[in-house]
C-alpha cells in the first residue's frame, strides 16, 4: 500500500517531460537524468507527542548514489524519535531508495518536518533539492474550552535561606547522639554503683532465682543462661572487691587485676570466664548439661567468696575486739 502510494507522489511530483530537481535537464535532453521524488506522511494527523512517519523515495538513473538529509535537528517544532531508515531497491535499470523518518510535533497546527535537502550523485555530479511535502497537522489535546481558563498568579520569589526542617533534623540528630551517649555511659558505669547501699550476696542471690525462673535451657538457650549467671557473679566481684574487678573489665583484665585478692579461687574462674567468653563471642555451642555444670561453677565462685569475704571480716572483728580487751585491761592495771 505504501509503495502503491510513494509511486503515485512520484508520478504527480514529476510529470511526464518535466524534472523534479531544479537545474536538471528536460525531456528534450533525452530524460537519462530525470530524478524523481514521492513524499508520504503517515498518519496525516497526530496529537501532541505521538509518534508518525515521513517516508521519502527517491529515483534516480543507474549508477547515481543517494545520499539522505539526517533528519531535524532537535530543539524544533518537529523532533527525531529514531535515526532515519534506509532502504536501497534492487533494481538495476535505475537507483532506487527509501527513508523512513520516525518523528514527534511538539507544538499544533500544520508543521514542516524540515528534513533539509537530499543529493544526487551522478557522474561526479552533486545536485540538491529541498524535500516538500513533509508537513503533519497537529491537532491539540486540551478541551475545547481551556482558552477560557485563567492560569494561576506567579508565586512570590523565595527569599533564600535553611527551610525549617533543616532546624527539625539536626535537633533530632542531637538529641539521639545525647541518648546514645547517655546509653555508652551507662553502660561503662560500674555496676557496683548502680547497687550501693544493698547486699552484694542478696543481690547475686535474687538474681540466679531470677535467671532459674526464665526456664532458659528448657526453651533451648543454653548459651544464655551461662551468660547471665556469668554476668551476675561477675556483678558479684564488682561490689565484693572493688576496683580490682571492675565490670568494665574483660576476662583477661579482671583476672589479672583480682587474681592476687585471696577471697578469689582463679584457678576456678579462669576456665569459667574463658568457656563463657567462646560462648557469648564465638557462638560456640554448648550441651544443656554443660550449660547447668557452667551455671553451678559462676554460682560456686560467688559462694567461695563471700564465705571469704565473711571470714576475713570475722577474723577483723575478732581481732578488733582482743585489742580492744587488751586496751582495757591494760588500762585497768
Amino acid at each position: 500500500m505504501i509503495a502503491h502510494l510513494l509511486l503515485a507522489a512520484l508520478a504527480l511530483q514529476a510529470p511526464a517531460g518535466r524534472d523534479t530537481l531544479a537545474g536538471a535537464p528536460r525531456a528534450s535532453d533525452g530524460g537519462t537524468q530525470r530524478v524523481q521524488m514521492g513524499v508520504l506522511v503517515q498518519p496525516d494527523t497526530v496529537t501532541v507527542g505521538e509518534h508518525f512517519q515521513v517516508i521519502v523515495r527517491v529515483r534516480a538513473p543507474r549508477g547515481s548514489a543517494i545520499a539522505f538529509p539526517p533528519g531535524p535537528d532537535s530543539g524544533l517544532s518537529v523532533e527525531a524519535v529514531d535515526p532515519r531508515a534506509v532502504d536501497t531497491s534492487p533494481d538495476s535499470a535505475v537507483a532506487e531508495a527509501t527513508a523512513v523518518y520516525t518523528l514527534v510535533a511538539w507544538d499544533t497546527g500544520w508543521q514542516a518536518s524540515r528534513l533539509g535537502d537530499l543529493v544526487v550523485t551522478t557522474g561526479g555530479n552533486d545536485r540538491r533539492v529541498t524535500i516538500v511535502g513533509d508537513s503533519v497537522h497537529v491537532s491539540s489535546v486540551l478541551p475545547a474550552d481551556s482558552s477560557l481558563r485563567v492560569p494561576k498568579p506567579a508565586r512570590d520569589i523565595l527569599i533564600a535561606g535553611r527551610p525549617w526542617w533543616h532546624w527539625l533534623l539536626a535537633g533530632l540528630a542531637a538529641l539521639a547522639l545525647a541518648a546514645l551517649l547517655f546509653w555508652w555511659w551507662r553502660r561503662r558505669r560500674p555496676r557496683s554503683d548502680r547497687g550501693a547501699g544493698e547486699d552484694a550476696y542478696a543481690v547475686a542471690k535474687r538474681e540466679f532465682e531470677r535467671i532459674d525462673s526464665l526456664g532458659l535451657i528448657a526453651a533451648g538457650e543454653p548459651g544464655r543462661h551461662v551468660a547471665l549467671n556469668t554476668d551476675a557473679a561477675r556483678d558479684y566481684l564488682a561490689a565484693r572487691l572493688g576496683d580490682s574487678a571492675r565490670r568494665s573489665l574483660t576476662s583477661t583484665e579482671l583476672l589479672a587485676s583480682a587474681g592476687g585478692r585471696p577471697e578469689l579461687d582463679v584457678r576456678r574462674l579462669a576456665p569459667l570466664l574463658a568457656e563463657c567468653d567462646l560462648i557469648k563471642f564465638a557462638r560456640r555451642p554448648v550441651t544443656p548439661d554443660r550449660a547447668r555444670e557452667l551455671g553451678g561453677e559462676a554460682r560456686i565462685v560467688v559462694e567461695d567468696v563471700e564465705s571469704a569475704v565473711k571470714a576475713e571480716e570475722e577474723r577483723a572483728r575478732a581481732e578488733a575486739e582482743e585489742a580492744s580487751a587488751r586496751s582495757r585491761s591494760g588500762k585497768a592495771a
